[in-house]
């Protein structure tokens, strides 16, 4: 095993047994009424997590993207209530576009908006744990079309309470009419704005659900004894478990052929099929965990619904499967059929 093959193996497994220890039933359910976890973002923190995308250069840990993205998978299986996927993001555009990485908390908006004489145009919606984060990371749009990166601190823009589904904070952040200075976005930004890369990582943490929720089914499906025998043990409850392991498979293979083709140019035409091929299976692996649960999974006492929940919020930002399967049928007609099969093959 070379140097950072070793590197990458002990950050990985640090994590999860961090994770696995640290973010229980009570951590997730004080989240859920909204406390944000300091201590718990404190330890994350000190295991290096937030700095994974970052080369040892910029002061991060220097994992590859397919390592550090590993991360994000494992934070979406213990659907860990914090701005971890956001932040290594955020740290890593900024420090691209030349900018110091500041101390705290950055998170990032989804949306891009514009920029008019160095001043903000348009209020973020949708911000990850927007008003407790210490930095918010805004793409701006000028008149001639050129991106920009700000990055505003805590306070400086008015926060308005939102949450998704999940109960996960989804602020909005008025910063209409904001002076702000600027830097030239990364190259790794295009012209879809932050939605491609956003994709990228609730792709990640939908895998990771998926795979939370199957491992209850399949715990649950051999626990409960009915007409004298585990559930499990009938033909209709292992059908459907099959189904779900198809799913989280096609998902996976997707989501990891989406890592592999970052910074590439074929990664337009593999987020399209990641986010909408696991956003398809996220509902189909939701569906078959609670039917395998019964009455049972629907209630607040069993853990099922952290990582359920997350799935129904995850599908739908940075774009749902709709969306991106009108973006994948608009690059391959902009391709051409004929060339569809080499896209296929070289992807």
């Amino acid at each position: 095993m070379n140097e950072a093959n070793e590197l990458s193996a002990i950050v990985t497994e640090q994590a999860g047994r961090l994770l696995q220890q640290r973010v229980t039933k009570e951590v997730l359910l004080a989240a859920d009424q909204g406390e944000w976890q300091a201590g718990l973002w404190r330890e994350v923190e000190k295991a290096g997590l937030p700095l994974a995308l970052l080369s040892e250069a910029a002061g991060g840990v220097g994992l590859g993207a397919v390592d550090a993205l590993g991360l994000v998978r494992q934070a979406g299986y213990h659907a860990l209530p914090l701005p971890l996927p956001e932040h290594m993001l955020a740290a890593r555009l900024w420090c691209e576009a030349g900018g110091d990485l500041p101390e705290g908390v950055i998170t990032l908006a989804p949306e891009t908006l514009g920029l008019t004489q160095g001043c903000i145009q348009g209020d973020a919606k949708r911000v990850p744990w927007g008003a407790v984060a210490d930095h918010l990371l805004l793409l701006l749009r000028d008149a001639a079309g050129a991106l920009h990166l700000a990055l505003l601190p805590k306070g400086v823009a008015k926060a308005q309470s939102r949450r998704n589904v999940a109960y996960e904070p989804r602020d909005t952040l008025l910063c209409d009419g904001l002076a702000v200075k600027t830097l030239p976005a990364p190259a790794a930004i295009g012209a879809d704005g932050l939605l491609p890369l956003g994709a990228l990582l609730r792709a990640q943490q939908m895998v990771g659900a998926m795979e939370r929720a199957l491992d209850h089914g399949l715990d649950y499906a051999n626990e409960r004894v009915q007409f004298g025998r585990a559930i499990g043990k009938f033909q209709a409850v292992q059908h459907m478990l099959a189904v779900a392991a198809g799913h989280l498979a096609a998902a996976t293979a997707a989501a990891d052929m989406a890592v592999e083709a970052w910074d590439s140019d074929g990664f337009g035409f593999a987020i399209a099929v990641a986010k909408a091929r696991v956003g398809e299976a996220a509902s189909e692996v939701a569906a078959i965990s609670h039917q395998v649960h019964g009455a049972m999974g629907f209630t607040q006492e069993h853990p099922l619904h952290f990582a359920t929940r997350r799935l129904w919020s995850w599908r739908d930002e940075f774009g749902n499967e709709s969306l991106w399967q009108q973006r994948l049928g608009d690059l391959v007609c902009a391709q051409g059929g004929e060339k569809l099969w080499s896209l296929l093959t070289a992807t």
